[in-house]
Parts: structure tokens; C-alpha cells; sequence
């Protein structure tokens, strides 16, 4: 239960990394409270999967998640750039996570 909790709060970690871009530096109000809200529960349900799951080990997969979630959103719906260099680098960051999420099972 624990890894699901840890994935959705990865997800809202990505939605309000995007609403806060939207959100223009905090200038436009309804991507600014969209993006509060996601904060919260996103933290929330990190503290939560970090009840049972070990802190270095949920920390590491929810920042993942938010890092390659955004750098997807970036690329295919802000049309950001994809460059080798980009796209390497995040195949490392999975390949940490892979790693991670096997060295604590």
C-alpha cells in the first residue's frame, strides 16, 4: 500500500511542479492554488508511504518521479527541448530508481 500512496504522491508532485510553471512565479491565481493544493498532498501522502517505507528509499522514488514526470510534461506538452544529453541523464535517474526501489525489497 505504501509504494501505491508513494506513486500518487510522486504524480501530484508532477502536477504541481506544471501548475506552478502555469502559475507564472505566483502571478496567476488559479494556478497558484492549484499548485498549494497538490503541494499538500503530495507531502502528505510522502509522510504517509514514509510510515513504513525507509526515508532515503521514498524520498529518492518521489523525487524521481516528480523529475522525470516534469521532464516529460517539459518535452511533450511544453515543448521543451529532448536533447541526447537531456535524454541520457534521464535514463540514469531511472536506472538510480530501478536500483533503489530493487536494493529495498
Amino acid at each position: 500500500m505504501a509504494w501505491i500512496v508513494l506513486v500518487f504522491a510522486g504524480v501530484f508532485e508532477i502536477i504541481w511542479a506544471y501548475t506552478m510553471k502555469m502559475s507564472e512565479g505566483f502571478t496567476k491565481l488559479s494556478p497558484s492554488i492549484i499548485t498549494l493544493v497538490f503541494m499538500v498532498l503530495s507531502f502528505g501522502l510522502l509522510a504517509y508511504a514514509m510510515r513504513t517505507l525507509p526515508l532515503g528509499t521514498a524520498y529518492t522514488i518521489w523525487t524521481g518521479i516528480g523529475a522525470i514526470g516534469s521532464f516529460a510534461v517539459g518535452i511533450f506538452v511544453l515543448g521543451e527541448p529532448a536533447t541526447a544529453m537531456r535524454m541520457l541523464a534521464a535514463i540514469l535517474i531511472i536506472s538510480g530508481l530501478v536500483l533503489m526501489k530493487i536494493s529495498s525489497s
